[in-house]
């Protein structure tokens, strides 16, 4: 099982390129970071320097979206930085939650999505693509290599990442769910003549190594509001008890009053006290380092290539140090 490293690209840019150092050496093989322009410093300009202060970790956002750039730009970014550092990028993907919120636009269909992830791979590996009906090609990428992971919860962006994707990210680590997401990738994959076996499955979310299981949750709690986003997208598209989405993903839902994006994937934020308990439980690793493991063996039996951790919470340094020491020699060894 591979690992990686999931930030906020929060000031100081240098905090973010210290902490993705120390992940480098705890073992971490991914760096992951948000991409919501609005909210946070630009990604794509830090990656540069992370890339440069690192000497094998694979950087790329968690996600980005069709929206809020130009897919040749996207691209040619992407490109440029594999041409500076060796093909050491990946392209999270997904509809666009809080970028295309906050700036008042609504989430890109998964028709768009889907013409964008062909589109942006294609041209950031040196081939020509269509993009707004026009076929391009960038000239200078020269054996360029674009991984694309698409992020998805409900079943037609999970058949879409199977029949599209390289990678699937789930951002939650509930077992059950993860199965169950996994099985549906897997299917659209086979039944679109691809190697069902072939996609990436990386599950990312909070992890907190600790005794104080109280304070690791109010630290995590925010997660089960930023994935309520999500949901509620589902409730309204699916209804409620739907046979297309488990109850187990929906029921929590109900209690939440809407959300505030100042305090999106922040720890103590407001807007996720409907999250109970039982929910970060499930969809966070908690507790000590055994108890992280223990997890983990159960999502690596059920096809999970990758944990990535959301490192959003008081003790950054501490979790990558504890996962360093404990756990991915654990999942590694």
């Amino acid at each position: 099982m591979d690992f990686g490293l999931v930030l906020q690209t929060d000031p100081p840019a240098s905090q973010v390129v210290s902490l993705m150092k120390r992940a480098e050496r705890n073992g971490f093989r991914y760096g992951w970071t948000f991409d919501s322009a609005v909210l946070w410093q630009e990604p794509f300009v830090i990656y540069s320097q992370i890339l440069a202060n690192t000497q094998k970790l694979t950087i790329g956002p968690m996600v980005t979206n069709p929206g809020t750039r130009t897919w040749e730009v996207t691209a040619s970014t992407f490109a440029t930085l594999n041409d500076m550092y060796g093909n050491r990028t990946v392209c999270g993907i997904g509809r666009g939650d809080s970028a295309m919120r906050v700036a008042g636009r609504a989430p890109n269909t998964l028709a768009r999505l889907g013409e964008a992830i062909d589109a942006i791979r294609g041209l950031a590996e040196g081939r020509e693509a269509e993009v707004d009906g026009k076929p391009l090609r960038i000239p200078w990428i020269k054996d360029g290599k674009l991984p694309v992971w698409m992020a998805a919860y409900g079943p037609k962006a999970l058949a879409l990442a199977g029949q599209k994707a390289d990678g699937f990210i789930l951002q939650l680590a509930d077992p059950y769910l993860t199965e169950w997401m996994v099985k549906s990738v897997r299917e659209a994959a086979a039944a679109a003549g691809r190697d069902p076996d072939a996609i990436t499955i990386c599950v990312a979310a909070p992890a907190y190594v600790g005794d104080d299981l109280a304070h690791a949750r109010d630290q995590c709690r925010w997660f089960g509001g930023m994935v309520g986003n999500h949901v509620a997208d589902l409730v309204s598209r699916y209804g409620e008890h739907s046979s297309m989405v488990p109850d187990e993903l929906t029921e929590y839902v109900k209690a939440r009053q809407g959300y505030d994006y100042s305090h999106h994937g922040r720890a103590g934020n407001p807007s996720a006290d409907f999250v109970p308990d039982e929910i970060v439980d499930r969809f966070c690793l908690l507790g000590p380092a055994e108890a992280h493991i223990e997890k983990l063996r159960v999502l690596r039996d059920l096809g999970v290539d990758q944990f990535a951790v959301y490192d959003m919470h008081d003790a950054k340094e501490a979790t990558i140090d504890a996962y360093g020491c404990d756990v991915i020699p654990a999942l590694t060894g």
